[in-house]
């Protein structure tokens, strides 16, 4: 089985979520830690519910893009909800809106570490700027063109 933090998103997310813990711990109210390890939870659940779901819609486990609508908008009701609930039961609104903010500086952490992937090498070489082979190239969809658009053209 995947261990929980095996995602680097969620071991970032939880190393900045300890620290914001551990610092209002030590300079806020207890009113306020505890609103924020409450936000810092739900924005946790509802990241991973949005990776999940985006990896099964690039994996083609998900239907199409409606039914990742349907999961998308779904997930923002819960949220929306238990926001509500946290609300009505007490929690300061500001140590909630940094809990649920963590997962920002996660995310662009782990994507300024992350290496960007090199393409490989190509065996072909790219073709002059004059030659006709790239009449046959489409740009605005980034494939050959079909026969039947160009005899559109024409």
């Amino acid at each position: 089985m995947r261990s929980p933090f095996s995602d680097p998103f969620e071991r970032m997310n939880l190393t900045i979520c300890a620290g914001a813990l551990a610092t209002s711990l030590a300079l806020a109210p207890a009113s306020f830690t505890v609103s924020l390890g409450i936000g810092a939870l739900l924005e946790a659940v509802s990241f991973r519910a949005l990776r999940r779901a985006t990896q099964q819609l690039f994996s083609s486990q998900i239907g199409g893009s409606s039914a990742w609508s349907a999961l998308f908008g779904l997930r923002f009701l819960f949220l929306g909800a238990a926001m509500f609930v946290a609300l009505k039961a007490g929690a300061h609104p500001i140590g909630l809106v940094l809990g649920l903010s963590t997962i920002v500086p996660a995310v662009i952490i782990v994507a300024i570490r992350t290496p960007v992937p090199q393409a490989p090498e190509r065996d072909d070489p790219v073709p002059a700027p004059d030659d006709p082979s790239w009449d046959e190239w489409n740009p605005w969809l980034a494939r050959e063109r079909d026969p039947e658009e160009r005899e559109d053209e024409l």
